[in-house]
């Protein structure tokens, strides 16, 4: 097979750019060429310069890594390929939206600065992942003892951090006269505008007092929410899309159908209308954010423990059981949308039924150990305010228990066959501590309750809390984890 989409007789039934793509500007800098940004923003920008005059294209920048995806993109005339995989069909788009690329090793960091300073430069976004933004989890505050955030301090003129090169270019903007660019944050970070804004701020008034105080009166940080499931690309997800598409790809990326794209609707220098392209503009995202994160993200973890206790390696496998399809609605429906304070109009039932659908997608080989990990950084998000709120209410909270006491079980190391589990979290150490002293015995869900930096006491030491994990404790030893999950 030939190597380059730019140049080659495509598959015929592959969507490609119906526009004229030199028309683009590189008006969104984008930092983090990953595959969850093919595969979402930039497919959005594709889609809107399908169906208008649009002239929004991308600059995309590796700051760390990933110089070949920037060659291989070169190579191909900045044009790649998103195949969407569906439970019956697949969609094969090749995406035209980015007009140019940038990376240090090649290009220097001046440039890279130069490219943000350019008056037609808008916004510039990022899929940096948490640590990206230098910020002390614990505090949410700069964490000045980072690496990168001593070196860019120390050397502000040639950054290694996000943050050093976003406050550099705003710099130049500001002593040039030009207006400054929107941050945009599109990282799986709850109120991640909020974190961008905090994390800037801090770094460029350690640097520049006066530069800071510019920052925070004229630069503006939505906050956005992301959704779309894309596993990362294997050989063989390369292989397939080239058999699709009719020539190799090696910039390609796979995906579910689904995409979700809420943004706050608050840029300085303008935006594309994604709105066309299926994104939706609020005033706030948080409702959305928490949506995610206890109705898809809850019940994702509730399958993970669940079903890999049940022996189902895939989430789509835990679909094919009655039981476990009805429990996940039900925990949807019953234990999380309750708990939300939605806008008006917001149908839950309608999400939770394309949550189903999402999760029965075999096409997507999504593992349930992959989910289960660093479950003591993800419980409180997804279950402790839901938790909170059937406290105060007096409501049923059983399928919420049940997920905690399937977190206990797993975190024991070793499934219902004796075979050990590989358990990944950062808390592993003191939890395995827990599991050893005292064995499978319901004893210890008092005691994993009592971990502060998951369960805080109003919740961990809580009588019913411990009685309800207690009781579905004990059912999965008695009774497994498939038995447990059919009786609810």
């Amino acid at each position: 097979m030939t190597n380059n989409i730019s140049n080659t007789e495509l598959n015929s039934g592959v969507a490609l750019p119906g526009y004229d793509r030199s028309r683009l500007k590189s008006k969104i800098v984008h930092l983090g060429f990953g595959a969850f940004h093919r595969a979402h923003q930039a497919l959005f920008t594709n889609e809107l310069a399908q169906k208008t005059d649009s002239d929004w294209g991308y600059c995309e920048v590796n700051l760390f890594g990933g110089e070949e995806l920037i060659e291989q993109l070169r190579e191909q005339d900045h044009l790649y390929t998103v195949a969407e995989k569906g439970a019956e069909k697949n969609d094969v788009k090749v995406i035209g939206s980015v007009c140019e690329s940038l990376h240090p090793t090649f290009d220097g960091e001046e440039a890279v600065i130069e490219k943000m300073a350019e008056p037609q430069v808008a916004i510039v976004s990022m899929t940096i992942t948490e640590k990206g933004y230098c910020a002390d989890p614990a505090t949410g505050k700069l964490d000045k003892e980072n690496a990168l955030v001593k070196a860019d301090l120390a050397n502000p003129t040639q950054p290694k951090s996000a943050l050093g090169y976003i406050v550099q270019a705003l710099k130049l903007r500001r002593e040039r006269g030009l207006t400054p660019f929107t941050v945009m944050s599109c990282d799986n970070v709850q109120e991640n505008g909020h974190v961008a804004k905090a994390a800037i701020l801090e770094f460029a008034r350690l640097l520049d007092a006066e530069l800071g105080e510019w920052i925070e009166q004229n630069v503006t940080f939505p906050c956005t929410m992301v959704d779309r499931i894309v596993p990362a690309a294997t050989e063989e997800t390369l292989a397939e899309i080239s058999e699709l598409l009719g020539c190799d790809d090696p910039c390609g990326i796979a995906c579910e159908p689904f995409r979700q794209w809420v943004i706050e609707d608050n840029f300085v220098a303008g935006r594309p209308d994604w709105n066309v392209a299926g994104a939706e503009f609020v005033a706030d995202v948080v409702p959305y954010e928490e949506m995610k994160l206890r109705m898809l993200n809850g019940s994702h973890s509730f399958l993970a423990y669940l079903g890999y206790l049940g022996g189902y390696a895939h989430i789509s496998d835990t679909m094919t059981d009655e039981g476990y399809r009805k429990a996940a609605f039900d925990m949807m429906m019953k234990a999380q949308a309750p708990s939300l304070d939605m806008p008006e109009g917001t149908d839950l039932e309608a999400y939770a039924r394309l949550l189903i659908d999402r999760f029965t997608n075999p096409s997507l080989k999504h593992q349930t150990w992959q989910i289960a990990m660093d479950g003591s950084q993800k419980i409180p998000q997804r279950m402790g305010g839901s938790l909170k709120f059937h406290l105060e209410q007096g409501s049923n909270f059983s399928w919420l228990a049940t997920a905690i006491a399937g977190w206990m079980r797993y975190v024991a190391g070793v499934d219902e066959q004796g075979n050990e589990i590989n358990v990944l979290d950062p808390m592993v150490e003191t939890l395995r501590k827990i599991c050893d002293e005292h064995g499978l015995n319901v004893s210890v869900v008092p005691a994993l309750l009592s971990v502060e930096a998951i369960f805080p006491p109003e919740l961990g030491q809580n009588p019913q809390v411990i009685d309800a994990v207690s009781t579905a404790y004990q059912s999965l030893i008695d009774n497994g984890a498939r038995a447990t999950v059919a009786a609810l």
